[in-house]
């Protein structure tokens, strides 16, 4: 049997993405320069930056007029109050509000701060970019895409980077899946010694988005997208990152 390995391949080239360019096609345009060739079971890496882009998520802060609620909110935490407002639209609540971020639980579901709205890697500060309205939809897009055009089977993972409670630093995690199960569920299952497992349930999807993050680095290093090779993944075509995200009954930390 052959050692178990996995490389992570950066895929360099990619312009800088605007409105309505085809991501799917910048890619493989990217891969052919780097004489990369796609293989079944490989799992492309796209950071949300770019997807946004793309999608048009995208807002010029010049244009944003804050609300009441926002105004008043970001006099309290000393925040731009057109920043407050988008990260407003983009919550279903606020669970934190202090001078650091702004915790919110976002309409996709997620738990993370200024509901994923960011500054970074968009034109110096005078823009924000919001997260993809359906990220799995995007990550499907993509996938099929790169089937159609290559006739190779891949899984798409797109990523954000997220705070983690009770530890310091950030991590990419998975935000949209098309391909691959996010999770191995691996309750029932033996262990070296035979106590059968009860909670193991692995979210490989986080650690696919962790573990390319160490090639692509943050996007302004313009390694936007990565392929990860070697990882045995579960296929399926109905993947959602639903799956990842922990019902509110089940949540221990707010």
């Amino acid at each position: 049997m052959p050692t178990p390995r996995v490389e992570i391949i950066g895929v360099e080239g990619i312009p800088i993405v605007k409105k309505e360019d085809n991501l799917p096609q910048l890619i493989l345009d990217a891969l052919e320069k780097q004489g990369i060739e796609l293989l079944d079971g490989d799992i492309l890496v796209v950071c949300q930056s770019v997807v946004s882009r793309a999608e048009g998520r995208v807002r010029k802060l010049a244009d944003v007029k804050p609300s009441v609620a926002a105004e008043a909110l970001a006099e309290q935490i000393n925040k731009d109050p057109r920043l407050v407002e988008l990260v407003l639209s983009e919550a279903k609540y606020v669970l934190r509000a202090t001078k650091e971020a702004l915790i919110t639980r976002t309409r996709l579901g997620w738990i993370c701060a200024n509901s994923g709205v960011d500054l970074s890697n968009v034109d110096g500060g005078e823009s924000a970019s919001l997260l993809p309205i359906d990220p799995d939809k995007s990550a499907r897009v993509i996938r099929d895409y790169v089937a159609e055009k290559t006739g190779k089977r891949v899984a798409v993972v797109i990523t954000d980077t997220f705070g983690r409670p009770h530890r310091e630093g950030q991590v990419n995690v998975a935000i949209g899946v098309a391909g691959m199960k996010p999770i191995w569920d691996r309750r029932g299952e033996k262990d070296l010694f035979g106590y059968t497992l009860r909670v193991k349930q692995i979210a490989v999807a986080d650690e696919i988005a962790a573990a390319a993050e160490l090639v692509m680095g943050n996007s302004s290093e313009g390694i936007p997208v990565a392929i990860v090779r070697g990882y045995r993944y579960i296929p399926d075509d109905e993947a959602s990152s639903s799956t990842l995200k922990r019902p509110l009954k089940r949540e221990l930390f707010i």
